[in-house]
């Protein structure tokens, strides 16, 4: 794949490019050089920071407590091995 520099020093990545990374207009890329190679990332934090606080905790009053009822932990809380299950047949 190619793209060409304009006049005002842009570029415009290749449609399959855009596509196979979620690229939409407005969306942040980190550009890094690598000798004479040009790095361009997506700002994955960008895209974090934007989905914050659009998800309900219905019934939670935290995501660690959300966490703790799917789970049965959080991150942080002290590990505790899963208690064995009344049915359960040891040899």
């Amino acid at each position: 794949m190619e793209a060409t520099v304009a006049e005002r020093g842009q570029i415009t990545l290749p449609k399959a490019v855009r596509d196979a990374l979620g690229l939409t207009k407005g969306t942040t890329l980190k550009v890094e050089l690598d000798g004479g190679r040009i790095i361009l990332r997506k700002n994955v934090d960008d895209a974090l920071s934007r989905m914050r606080g659009r998800f309900k905790l219905d019934g939670f009053a935290n995501t660690d407590e959300a966490m703790r009822a799917i789970r049965g932990h959080a991150p942080g809380d002290p590990y505790l091995p899963p208690e064995p299950d009344s049915g359960d047949v040891t040899p």
